[in-house]
C-alpha cells in the first residue's frame, strides 16, 4: 500500500519513540541482571552497569539453594494457576448471561450497573479488611485466591466479547437440544481463545504480583507468597544472608542476592507472555470495542 510522506514521517516518529521507551524500560532490567551475575567486589566498587563484571553464578547458586524461597515460589505458582482457572470460570459464568438482551435475561441491566459501580468505587480498606476477616480468610492461604476470582473490568471485557456471537448460531444449537451451560462450555468458550488468553494474563499477573492482600491478612511465615518473601530479602539483610558462611569468604553480598531474587520472581511471567502474546491484542481489542 502506498504511503504518503506525512504517513512515513508519522510512522518513523512513532517507531523512534517506542524504541526509546523500550530502552528506558529494559535498561534497569539489564542493570539488575548484571548485578546478579557480578562478583561482590565489583558491586561494592560500583563497577557494574549494563554488563556483568567478574562474572559469577554464586548469587544465583545461593538463591536457588534457599528452601524458604522455593516454598514461597511454589505457593505463588499454585495460587496463580488455581486462581486464574477459577477466575476465568467465574467470569465466564457471569459474563455469558450478561451478554444477553433484556428479553433473554431480565436482570442483566441491573447487575451491570452494580458491576460498573464496583469497578469505579473501590471498597474502603478498613471495611474490606473486616469483611474478609469476618468470612474466615484471615491468616488463611485462600485469601490469595478468593478475593481475586472476579474482576469487574475483566468481566466487562468478556461480556462485550460474548456479544459478537451470532444469534443464528445459538438458535441452531438450541434446536439441537443444547442448553445454556452446554452452549457456554461446548460452543462459546472454545471460540473465545483470544479473550480467555488475554484475561488469563490479566488474572495471572495480578495473582503472581499480589502484595497488599498477603501483607494485610497473612501472619504465618509459611504462607508468605513470593512477593512478601522478596520484600523480606530486600529490606532485611539478616533474612537474605541467613545461613551464609563468613562474609569474607563469599563472592556475593546482599546487593547481588537482592538482584538475583528480583529476576527470579519475574522470570516466570516473562516466559509465559510469549505464548499468550498472539491472543493478547486481539482479545483486548475485540472485548473493548464491541457493543
Amino acid at each position: 500500500m502506498f504511503e504518503s510522506r506525512s504517513e512515513k514521517v508519522f510512522v518513523s516518529g512513532i517507531t523512534i519513540i517506542l524504541i526509546l521507551m523500550s530502552a528506558i524500560a529494559i535498561i534497569p532490567l539489564l542493570s539488575v541482571i548484571s548485578t546478579s551475575l557480578s562478583s561482590k567486589s565489583a558491586v561494592d566498587m560500583n563497577l557494574v552497569t549494563l554488563w556483568p563484571k567478574q562474572f559469577t553464578f554464586d548469587s544465583w547458586a545461593y538463591i536457588i539453594d534457599r528452601p524458604d524461597l522455593w516454598r514461597s515460589f511454589f505457593l505463588t505458582l499454585v495460587t496463580t494457576v488455581i486462581g486464574t482457572a477459577l477466575a476465568l470460570l467465574m467470569t465466564a459464568l457471569l459474563a455469558y448471561p450478561l451478554s444477553k438482551t433484556k428479553s433473554e435475561f431480565r436482570w442483566g441491566g441491573v447487575i451491570m450497573i452494580g458491576v460498573v459501580i464496583a469497578m469505579i468505587f473501590k471498597a474502603p480498606i478498613v471495611p474490606y479488611f473486616l469483611t474478609v476477616r469476618g468470612i474466615g480468610l484471615y491468616n488463611n492461604p485462600l485469601v490469595l485466591i478468593i478475593p481475586h476470582i472476579l474482576n469487574p473490568f475483566n468481566l466487562i471485557i468478556m461480556r462485550t466479547f460474548f456479544k459478537q456471537f451470532s444469534k443464528e448460531l445459538e438458535e441452531a444449537a438450541f434446536l439441537e437440544g443444547c442448553g445454556y451451560f452446554r452452549m457456554l462450555f461446548q460452543l462459546v468458550l472454545p471460540l473465545s481463545k483470544a479473550v480467555l488468553a488475554t484475561l488469563a494474563l490479566f488474572y495471572g499477573v495480578l495473582l503472581w504480583n499480589q502484595f497488599q492482600h498477603p501483607l494485610f491478612f497473612l501472619q504465618n511465615p509459611d504462607w508468605f507468597p513470593l512477593q512478601i518473601k522478596i520484600r523480606q530479602f530486600i529490606t532485611d539483610d539478616s533474612v537474605i544472608m541467613a545461613g551464609s558462611a563468613s562474609t569474607a569468604d563469599l563472592n556475593y553480598n546482599s546487593r547481588t542476592l537482592r538482584a538475583a531474587t528480583v529476576i527470579f520472581a519475574i522470570v516466570p511471567i516473562i516466559l509465559v507472555y510469549p505464548f499468550l502474546q498472539k491472543y493478547f491484542v486481539k482479545g483486548a481489542m475485540i472485548g473493548s470495542v464491541k457493543g
